[in-house]
């Protein structure tokens, strides 16, 4: 299994798939949620309650979880905007 050093690390190495899951949003007419908003998600609400992630768990999860589901937690929280590149 991979490690990493930092979490600033593997928040690079998961950047990818956050932004292919922030076009898919803004594809579903989502308002366009950032990348950091997405990795927050997760971090708060997926990994904490899962053991031993790899990597491709951890971005099969963010391609595979319903971007209402990610869009309804950061709208609630208060975390959205419009139009992020």
């Amino acid at each position: 299994m991979e490690t990493f050093s930092s979490l600033a690390e593997l928040y690079q190495r998961i950047k990818p798939a956050l932004r292919v899951k922030k076009r898919e949003m803004h594809k579903e007419h989502m308002v366009a949620i950032p990348g950091e908003y997405i990795w927050l998600y997760f971090c708060q609400n997926v990994w904490p309650v899962k053991a031993n992630l790899s990597l491709s768990q951890m971005v099969d999860d963010i391609l595979n979880t319903d971007s209402f589901t990610i869009y309804t937690y950061t709208k609630k929280r208060g975390k959205y905007g419009t139009n992020y590149s």
